[in-house]
């Protein structure tokens, strides 16, 4: 019988910031790399070295190493060091799906071999979305290695397996031992103690293995390759000669197992149960919440304005590539998973939330020269003219025609501010604020506001060749009714109409404790929840929005209850305030407080107050809701509540490209790490029987929680002050360094956005559907009023809209070349669905692509129809299409 064969994989697991910030640990990498770079050098037996899968790492290290770029490049080329094809080693359940595509795009900044490395690497994050083996493959990637969320039982306890993406697609799975990524550096100790170790190895990877070669990682946490790490092949022989011993890459250990491997075990799914076999940490969802909501808002303004707005705006011009890169570059660096997942310093922190500043600033100048350039704007122009009426852009941001009312600000002049010495200049004056009409310049279609506010403001006006032009202002937010349909990624002109008039039309009102529009009745109850009803059902929903707050004696990895505590409520009668009364919006706030129960070292109780409001937008059928809190107290976990009255039915949950339908997660507390009863929603959560149901709809992601007696519970905070606490009853065991976290209390202001809806068990069988009103909730048109507008000519851009029940639009980016874009959608349904994408413009060429560009197939266009691209998409599949449109 052939003698097992063990790859040694040398690598290093370099966590960028954790418990140090990044510039520390980048720092130690410049060593460790510099150690790295002498010793392959010395040692041509050494094929190659794990640099932990992220090329983030290269790029911290030539950053302050640029002299070495020409070695560096030459060891990549050649397999010696093996990075990629990650740019960070993200936490794959809190990012976006496309987000996790931008992350692999920018990890082929070194590429190792043609085509960049096969292997999705995540040896260390906390669980795994059902979607990613199709998120890899559309790099190409056939190959994944995962540890924490990974159930054993999926393996049949051997190492390897078929993880089954949604769409049917699947990927050769290696899964690590309990011991982890770190196994190896057991061994590497001196002859006397290695027999010993090896012993303790061999018994951990040889019962497991599912074919004769076994994979065995020699490294750990920021750990430099051993200088004597050629001659541990020949040591570990000397002590087992049953056994092959080779010094491998990653990629070569694959290629070996594919070619022997016999039927394997296949399975699907979302990871993240791994109980029992290794720490799955899935407290870390709510750390830290205010972190990731800003993270979310990043996310949803690069994909859904700056993105598709720069791909439309430099169709036919050299566009704002580089900007974009750079800002995806801020937000994936972010991603890591001990910084998004907040299980780190207060410095880290920290830095994550200037990175996300940066990345968001750089996409709102994105989407203001994107609009300006849409629009005909010209702000040098506009400083030499002026005169002309105000104009306010509609740009309508989903891939479908929308009507209805849409949301904007105006801002009308008052007085210049002037900066530097005034000398003999004398500061404009103007009249402010004045009612006003709204005309469509294209069809002279007049609309008349609903105003919602009116506030004094400091507005900045910049100009590539002028100074900033500061001035004072009244901000006006206001609600105009779309006079026409406005196909999907379509500008519309509004132009400012001197003096006012009633809106044309009704469509919600408010008053007392109530708002309502033909599809929803929303009413404040007397302690401060929220009644919703569905007048044509009959369905009610009371209850809704109950605060709670329970104690967490926890850490920023595991939420931990204390024992015999009960969850506080605010019983606070509360009076409702109309902000706005219709006809085109109604809204209401009111506010209310608790004082949580806090643990018996502490002196006094923490308060916690909010601001709540609800909005009805048109004939919407879903109510916004915006959540103000000012959180005053530590160690405790704040939820909404949300009863559904259901007892029984379905849930599910919006994830990467898709949604995975889930249960209630039954309390039971073993010996070790304990089961957690939240999970992780991405856009919204929706659970349903018969005519009955409701959905929760978030901007980003948010941890929530499906009860048996059919409520649903949405974590807002999760306030603790430890990185890491050693006896946890919940997970007993330091899951870090133990580190102060101050900061991880989440004291002081926060703004929390969601949305409601009722829905059907037919809505939820039909998730595309729970995605246009996420959209509709969080990507609204988008609106830029300009004071003196210019008005030069812009060549004709395209409408985007697709076709097809059951498919989802995700992205919009710039092609290769000019007039060429690159659009993407998935399948939500697991029928194949025939689609389509509408343009505005003729297409000459279209192809089906991975999200890497690699060619599929081509598309075939209809003479007749060349604004049209058909396609198929199966069953839960991701589809890219890339398209060129004729010159103009």
């Amino acid at each position: 019988m052939p003698r097992p064969i063990v790859h040694l994989i040398p690598h290093t697991h370099w966590d960028r910031e954790w418990y140090l910030p990044l510039g520390a640990l980048r720092a130690r990498l410049v060593a460790m790399v510099d150690d790295l770079v002498a010793l392959l050098g010395r040692e041509p037996s050494i094929p190659g070295f794990l640099l932990d899968g992220q090329s983030a790492l290269l790029d911290d290290y030539l950053a302050l190493r640029p002299e070495r770029r020409a070695l560096v490049d030459d060891l990549v080329r050649t397999g010696r060091i093996d990075t990629g094809p990650w740019y960070i080693l993200a936490d794959e359940q809190i990012p976006g799906g496309e987000s996790l595509l931008r992350n692999l795009a920018l990890g082929r900044s070194f590429a190792v071999g043609p085509g960049g490395s096969p292997v999705i690497y995540s040896p260390d994050a906390f669980g795994h979305p059902a979607a990613l083996p199709a998120i890899g493959r559309e790099y190409g990637l056939r190959y994944a290695v995962v540890w924490r969320g990974a159930d054993p039982g999926h393996f049949l306890g051997k190492d390897l397996g078929w993880w089954r993406a949604p769409d049917g697609g699947r990927v050769l799975t290696y899964h690590l031992p309990p011991d982890g990524y770190e196994i190896g550096s057991n061994l590497l100790v001196d002859d006397g103690a290695l027999p010993g170790a090896w012993a303790r190895v061999r018994e951990a990877v040889l019962p497991r293995a599912a074919t004769r070669h076994i994979a065995v990682f020699v490294g750990a946490d920021h750990h430099a390759a051993p200088p004597d790490l050629a001659s541990l092949p020949e040591r570990l022989r000397r002590v087992d000669s049953t056994v092959e011993f080779r010094l491998t890459r990653l990629p070569a250990y694959f290629a070996a197992v594919e070619e022997v491997a016999g039927p394997l075990p296949e399975f699907e799914g979302e990871l993240r149960s791994s109980y029992g076999y290794t720490w799955t940490l899935q407290g870390t969802l709510a750390t830290r919440a205010p972190l990731k909501r800003q993270n979310g808002a990043a996310e949803l303004l690069l994909t859904r304005q700056a993105e598709p707005l720069a791909a439309l705006a430099r169709l036919w011009e050299d566009g704002s590539a580089a900007v974009l890169r750079q800002a995806w570059r801020e937000v994936v660096s972010c991603h890591f998973h001990d910084a998004i997942c907040g299980c780190s310093s207060d410095l880290v922190a920290r830095a994550v939330t200037v990175r996300l500043d940066d990345a968001t600033h750089a996409g709102e100048e994105i989407v203001r020269g994107s609009l300006q350039a849409m629009m005909g704007h010209d702000p040098d122009l506009a400083r030499t003219g002026g005169g002309a009426p105000a104009r306010l852009a509609i740009w309508n941001g989903a891939a479908r025609a929308r009507g209805g009312v849409v949301l904007a600000e105006a801002a009308f002049f008052v007085r210049d501010v002037l900066v530097g010495p005034p000398g003999g200049r004398v500061p404009r004056q103007g009249p402010g604020f004045a009612p006003f009409t709204l005309r469509e310049v294209a069809s002279g279609m007049v609309v008349a506001p609903q105003l919602l506010s009116i506030e004094p403001a400091l507005e900045r006006r910049d100009a590539r060749r002028h100074y900033p032009d500061q001035d004072q202002v009244e901000r006006v937010r206001f609600a105009l009714p779309l006079p026409r349909s406005l196909p999907g990624f379509a500008l519309r002109l509004m132009e400012q109409v001197p003096g006012g008039a009633e809106p044309m039309e009704e469509f919600a009102g408010a008053a007392a404790r109530r708002v309502w529009n033909g599809r929803l009745v929303a009413t404040v109850e007397a302690e401060g929840t929220l009644e919703l009803e569905e007048p044509v059902s009959g369905q009610r929903y009371p209850g809704l929005l109950r605060m709670e707050s329970e104690l967490d004696r926890g850490d920023t990895y595991s939420f931990c209850p204390v024992a015999g505590d009960r969850p506080v409520t605010s019983r606070t009668r509360v009076r409702p305030v109309v902000r706005a009364a219709g006809p085109l919006v109604a809204a209401l706030s009111w506010r209310g407080q608790l004082v949580t129960r806090v643990p018996a070292d502490a002196r006094r109780g923490g308060r916690v107050r909010w601001d709540h409001t609800i909005e009805l937008v048109g004939d919407t059928p879903a109510l916004r809701v915006r959540v103000a809190l000012d959180n005053g107290a530590k160690d405790h976990r704040l939820r909404l509540r949300l009863p559904t009255g259901l007892t029984r039915g379905r849930v599910r949950a919006g994830a990467p490209f898709g949604w995975v339908e889930r249960g209630v997660v039954r309390s039971r507390r073993p010996r070790g790490e304990w089961p957690v009863a939240t999970a992780p929603a991405h856009r919204w959560v929706a659970a349903a029987a018969g005519r009955r149901g409701l959905a929760l709809f978030a901007p980003g992601l948010v941890e929530y929680e499906w009860t048996a007696s059919g409520d649903l519970l949405v974590t807002l905070l999760r306030s603790v002050g430890e990185l890491s606490r050693a006896e946890l009853p919940s997970r007993p065991g330091h899951a870090g360094w133990p580190t102060p976290t101050p900061d991880a209390q989440c004291l002081g202001p926060d703004l929390v956005e969601l949305g409601i809806a009722p829905i059907t068990a037919q809505e939820l069988d039909a998730p595309a559907r729970l995605e246009e009103i996420w959209e509709d909730l969080f990507v609204p048109p988008l609106t830029r009023w300009e004071r003196d507008p210019t008005s030069l000519p812009v060549p004709p851009l395209p409408s985007v809209e697709l076709e097809g029940a059951g498919l989802v639009y995700s992205a919009c980016l710039p092609g290769p070349e000019r007039g060429a874009l690159e659009l993407r959608c998935f399948n939500a349904s697991t029928e194949p669905v025939e689609g389509a994408w509408c343009l505005g413009l003729p297409v000459v060429r279209a192809s089906r692509t991975r999200a890497d560009g690699a060619l599929i197939a081509p598309l075939a266009i209809d003479p007749a129809t060349p604004t049209r691209v058909p396609f198929t998409a199966g069953g839960r599949e991701i589809v890219t299409v890339s398209l060129l449109f004729a010159p103009v």
